[in-house]
């Protein structure tokens, strides 16, 4: 008797080790990494639409990178009747980081659409249609958004010298038509770092549309 129950509190034990592990998949895969912590697969190689391989390792600048998980189908990043649509920002926002030696690159990790409107050739399109002037990269199988945690389309992450987070979240609420406010959160720790200052707001709210991921 005493046997069995020795066994029953192993398989208990068992039972409650795996739920466990699997929360923690799950809680790490939505949160993804927190302010303060090194970037995940900064050296993973991904096709840019100019046929190059590239790494967020190779991308970045004196002052840190400006990653950009897009696609080319989310109203919230090409605009909407109701809303411009952030991609229109990304060329400013480039600009802007690079004079704060910044480097930025657009992240494509909608893998249930690459058959169609966010294939690899249809990015090369869209990027030229846009004349976007900063790498973009297709996030095979969505393994870097995994590993960020990134759920939306756009949904920024802002890393410094050493590739740590310092700002994660949206670009902005010019999206919101109730604001009382322009909040220009990306913008103000793009500039904080320039100025060799402390992010002052380092985590807001991404609003977007889900990526796309294909199920297993």
């Amino acid at each position: 008797m005493k046997n069995l129950k020795a066994i029953a509190i192993v398989l208990l034990s068992g039972l409650f080790l795996v739920s466990f592990t699997h929360l923690s998949i799950r809680k790490t895969l939505e949160e993804g990494f927190t302010v303060g912590q090194s970037a995940p697969m900064t050296t993973l190689e991904m096709a840019n639409i100019d046929n190059s391989m590239q790494t967020l390792e190779k991308l970045k600048k004196s002052k840190g990178l400006l990653v950009v998980f897009s696609c080319n189908t989310c109203p919230f990043v090409i605009g909407s009747a109701d809303f411009a649509g952030w991609e229109k920002q990304y060329n400013d926002l480039n600009t802007l980081a690079q004079k704060a030696e910044i480097g930025m690159v657009l992240i494509n990790s909608n893998e249930g659409k690459r058959a169609d409107e966010d294939s690899f050739e249809a990015m090369q399109k869209h990027a030229k249609e846009m004349s976007y002037s900063m790498p973009y990269l297709l996030d095979k199988n969505a393994v870097l958004a995994d590993a960020f945690g990134a759920n939306r389309t756009p949904q920024v992450y802002l890393l410094d010298k050493d590739l740590k987070l310092i700002y994660k979240g949206s670009i902005d609420n010019t999206w919101d038509p109730k604001r009382t406010e322009e909040n220009n959160n990306l913008k103000n720790a793009i500039a904080n770092v320039s100025n060799n200052e402390v992010v002052k707001v380092s985590n807001t709210v991404a609003v977007g549309c889900s990526i796309k991921r294909v199920k297993n």
